[in-house]
């Protein structure tokens, strides 16, 4: 004997087999045809680009090796230079400034309203 759920007697309640494997009303999956693509394919796939086409520029990452693995005492997020620098102190301005801004408005919210 097959039992399935029943959603109106909240209870377990007989049924047969085809009902008991497709509950609540599902469906068995029927295979369907793939849908025709909606969009072209107009980008090349990395297999269809001839081996003749290179990137022609020059790799930096050896440079950027040495200078970030150099051993002079800067923590890697300053040791890009000035704009590293200008960023790591606009970031803790704006940090230590937004922490002042929430005491005072902390300060203000707690002191009760005069009539």
């Amino acid at each position: 004997m097959y039992y399935k759920f029943s959603g109106f007697a909240q209870r377990l309640v007989g049924a047969t087999a085809a009902a008991a494997y497709t509950p609540q009303g599902l469906k068995p999956i029927v295979p369907t045809e793939s849908p025709a693509p909606i969009f072209g394919r107009t980008s090349k796939l990395a297999s269809d680009l001839p081996a003749t086409d290179s990137f022609l520029g020059k790799n930096k990452v050896p440079d950027l090796q040495k200078i970030f693995q150099r051993s002079d005492g800067l923590p890697v997020h300053l040791k890009g230079g000035v704009p590293d620098k200008m960023l790591y102190r606009t970031t803790m301005a704006l940090t230590i400034g937004g922490t002042i801004y929430c005491l005072v408005a902390l300060y203000i919210a707690s002191q009760p309203r005069n009539q």
